[in-house]
């Protein structure tokens, strides 16, 4: 079976605008890229399974004829997912517009800090323990009492 070339390149559109779409900071873009990319994906499960055939039920169809069941269940999920993930979005995208008056994803402080750290070299938090304090390691453990030791308890 050869795919169709039509539903080839507009698997390729779907998903590259998708992916696009989903680069950048509004939310109402990400959405509209999310959802361009998950159909896009349903289009390349639905090519990639083969042939259309009769239905999968048995004994009224001749297993040689009939359509991959298993492909139609991953692109029910497939719709399910995308369904549920583009819930979680609009209403992220409609929260942030309530609190901000904009859709748009901000570059998080933390972020940058660690970022410019990283760029410099430098550890991003001070660690007490990793100063030197001259004492070895011999010294500091004839200073610590050893419970299992049988001398030190008597």
């Amino acid at each position: 079976m050869t795919p169709n070339a039509v539903l080839v390149l507009a698997i390729g559109v779907l998903v590259a605008t998708g992916v696009y779409l989903m680069l950048e900071r509004s939310l109402t873009r990400v959405l509209i890229g999310f959802i361009l990319l998950g159909n896009g994906v349903n289009l390349l499960l639905l090519v990639a399974g083969g042939a259309a055939g009769g239905a999968p039920i048995v004994g009224e169809t001749p297993v040689g004829k009939m359509s991959d069941p298993l492909v139609q269940a991953l692109i029910l999920t497939a719709i399910v997912i995308t369904l549920g993930l583009t819930a979680f979005i609009l209403a992220m995208a409609y929260r942030s517009w309530q609190l901000h008056g904009h859709d748009e994803v901000q570059d998080d402080v933390e972020d940058r800090r660690i970022a410019r750290l990283a760029a410099r070299n430098e550890p991003s938090f001070e660690d007490a323990d990793a100063e030197e304090s001259g004492e070895t390691l011999d010294d500091t453990a004839a200073t610590v009492r050893d419970e299992t030791d049988e001398e030190a308890a008597e």
